[in-house]
């Protein structure tokens, strides 16, 4: 019985391991808080790949690997209410994420994913004037995050795997046309988790 006791064991820790996330170069496994890395060489995209300790030390400097894989910052900074009714969001809960060549893209969590719009570029740069942590905002990496539907008043600088994880969040929990109540109490919640960074 203890033999038969130690295999069963010993097959669900195998189980966990082979179903646990891996690096996406090194593929080790990685620990729940694991960094990201944004790919900006991909096949026409930029995709987050989810990096281990030491892979994600190597691309610490900006230079390294010509600049491809650019590591996705911690830092979250509340601010304070931000008018980005200019920037044209559809939606009260959205992202905003700053290219390269500072054209914003507007982005909002949606049953079908993240849905992406173009951000008017001279209404970003009156805001960013306005706010000096927006004009610090790190290009592709970094993003404001806005929670103004119903009633809410959020926003953020955050990491933008923190956008990707609040769309896993919307596809998970909607239910049927708008959504439902269901959707907005988890949306409620991972603001509520939200906690500042440096």
């Amino acid at each position: 019985m203890t033999g038969a006791l130690a295999r069963l064991i010993r097959g669900a820790a195998d189980a966990r391991a082979e179903t646990a996330e891996r690096c996406d170069l090194c593929g080790e496994p990685v620990a729940d808080d694991h960094r990201h890395l944004l790919d900006t060489g991909g096949g026409g995209g930029e995709d987050l790949l989810c990096a281990c300790r030491a892979c994600s030390l190597l691309f610490v400097d900006d230079g390294a690997a010509g600049g491809r894989y650019r590591p996705v910052p911690t830092r979250r900074l509340r601010l304070p209410p931000v008018d980005t009714a200019a920037l044209g969001a559809p939606v009260g809960l959205a992202f905003f994420v700053v290219g390269r060549d500072g054209t914003p893209a507007g982005h909002w969590p949606s049953p079908a994913g993240a849905t992406r719009w173009e951000a008017d570029p001279g209404a970003w740069r009156r805001l960013a004037d306005g706010c000096p942590a927006l004009a610090a905002l790190e290009p592709g990496v970094e993003a404001l995050l806005v929670h103004t539907a119903r009633g809410a008043r959020h926003h953020w600088i955050v990491p933008v795997d923190d956008c990707f994880r609040l769309v896993a969040v919307v596809r998970r929990e909607w239910r049927g046309l708008s959504g439902g109540d269901r959707v907005w109490g988890a949306v409620d919640d991972f603001f509520a988790q939200l906690t500042e960074r440096p």
